[in-house]
């Protein structure tokens, strides 16, 4: 929303979310770019031997990137501890992964560095299947991890999504492969949770995004000295306030 109070600082939007903190780098506005962005990461693990693993994610459509190659390969000469996660929605910006991928076994294009694909719909498969690539990401070094998923929208709010595939597809893919849909489903049938206790989760989640909705549409914008702010280092000593 361009708000002063979010992670951005109202700059670059859900490009540049960005909390170092919690250990979350954010997002590029280059196309793939933070993949070597997580390399660096990686580095940074082994260099202080932490113990650490980076995870650089990217789309089908960033897969192509000549910049995730050079990552890779040098992830690979270091032995980083670095876990190249592509999230195969099968489709990029209105583009199927078909027409602009020559070889869509994205887990495979590592070459040199090996690969495995996972159910990306299925909480569970992605649990254990991270657990392994952790342990081979700390022990050898760098390993991507292709997640098997859907997008149900489109790509970006230019993008209404339909123009390049069938209401019916969506819909099928919905029906039988949601994620959150599933792990409901397993609540049920397991007895771990009774509907009504379902509902009261989802109703509680509804509330809590609500409010964070309502207070960001209430935040300020950012002041016009934002706008130089970040560019030059030790410029400014003052610090941000905010309340969120």
């Amino acid at each position: 929303m361009g708000k002063y109070c979010g992670p951005a600082k109202g700059k670059g939007g859900s490009m540049h979310m960005y909390i170092a903190r919690n250990n979350f780098y954010g997002g590029n506005g280059i196309v793939g770019a933070q993949t070597s962005l997580g390399a660096g990461l990686a580095f940074a693990h082994k260099y202080k031997g932490d113990g650490g693993v980076a995870f650089t994610l990217y789309g089908d459509g960033a897969a192509n990137q000549g910049q995730l190659f050079e990552s890779i390969n040098i992830a690979a000469l270091q032995k980083l501890p670095c876990i190249f996660v592509c999230e195969n929605n099968k489709y990029g910006m209105g583009t199927s992964t078909d027409r602009g991928s020559y070889d869509t076994n994205y887990y495979a294009r590592g070459q040199y560095i090996p690969g495995i694909q996972v159910d990306g719909m299925n909480v569970l498969a992605v649990r254990e299947a991270v657990k392994v690539a952790m342990a081979h990401a700390r022990e050898h070094g760098p390993i991507v991890m292709e997640m098997d998923t859907y997008r149900y929208h489109g790509h970006s709010m230019s993008d209404p999504g339909v123009s390049y595939r069938t209401r019916d597809e969506v819909a099928g893919v919905r029906t039988a492969r949601d994620p959150v849909a599933r792990v409901k489903q397993w609540l049920l049938d397991l007895e771990l949770a009774t509907a009504a206790e379902i509902k009261a989760v989802e109703q509680s989640v509804k509330k809590e995004i609500d409010q964070a909705v309502e207070a960001a549409k209430a935040a300020p914008e950012p002041p016009a000295t934002e706008l130089t702010r970040d560019i030059y280092s030790g410029k400014y000593e003052a610090p941000r306030m905010c309340t969120l």
